[in-house]
């Protein structure tokens, strides 16, 4: 299905709270891109939550046994790979400071950062996929979250694999840097705030006329879905995996819109 430069590879597949509860397909779309692009995937059935509610809470113990929780599952792989920048950054751009205090810990945690990736940055980035061979028939439009974009740098890696997408057309979101107001537990401690920013989101998918809305974060997605669901928008709301893989078999977020 796709080309790539992953034979030998093994990669553990973080597959992120949301995926598991709300999206399974997702998890299953990520192994058949992984391995499409010849990496031996597995999924380590001790893994937990990224940590990162209790992390943006400020439970800093909590968050810390997690990590280390997290790290002790997926220690031997050769890269750890998580469909949503917004766990991929916890795992990597926040673990090595948890351990501050605690050398060898960090030292652990720093090696574990390093071979973290969010999956379409690590497709492209690292694989060198090219194409997957999917094909997808209407316009559609990409989120960029928070993670993937300010703390990753996954912004053209996901915008490249859908242009290669046979009968997919890229339409582009007004003000792409603006977050989409759910931010984990920020929509729950600032409601006002996030609705005001979620429905301004909305507004400008809607504007852009694509008949999906793509990203590479089940949060986003979600939390978008509702927004164009409560407004009666007729607009399906998709992880980007689902379409690079082919598996668009199951109903958009939110309902069956497309």
């Amino acid at each position: 299905m796709s080309e790539g430069s992953g034979k030998g590879r093994r990669v553990g597949l973080f597959v992120t709270c949301l995926v598991d509860l709300f999206r399974p397909s997702v998890g299953f779309a990520a192994v058949r891109l992984l391995e499409a692009a010849g990496c031996a995937v597995s999924v380590p059935l001790a893994q937990t939550c990224c940590g990162q509610p209790a992390y943006n809470n400020g439970d800093r113990q909590t968050a810390r046994a997690i990590a280390a929780q997290v790290i002790d599952a997926f220690e031997d792989f050769d890269h750890v790979v998580a469909p949503s920048g917004s766990c991929a950054g916890m795992l990597k751009c926040h673990y090595p400071a948890l351990f501050a205090d605690d050398a060898a810990m960090r030292v652990r945690a720093e090696a574990f950062a390093g071979r973290v990736h969010e999956l379409v940055g690590f497709l492209h980035d690292v694989l060198g996929v090219r194409t997957t061979g999917a094909r997808f028939d209407g316009v559609a439009a990409y989120h960029d979250s928070c993670s993937c974009r300010r703390e990753l740098g996954v912004v053209d890696q996901p915008r490249a694999l859908l242009a290669a997408v046979e009968g997919l057309s890229l339409a582009e979101i007004a003000d792409p840097e603006t977050c989409c107001g759910f931010g984990g537990t920020f929509c729950v401690k600032y409601p006002e705030i996030s609705g005001r920013m979620v429905a301004d989101k909305a507004g400008h998918v809607a504007a852009t006329g694509a008949d999906t809305l793509l990203a590479a974060d089940l949060g986003c997605l979600m939390n978008i879905a509702g927004r164009l669901s409560r407004e009666g928008r007729v607009i399906g709301v998709r992880h980007v995996a689902e379409v690079l893989a082919g598996m668009t078999e199951a109903p958009p977020i939110g309902g069956p819109r497309r």
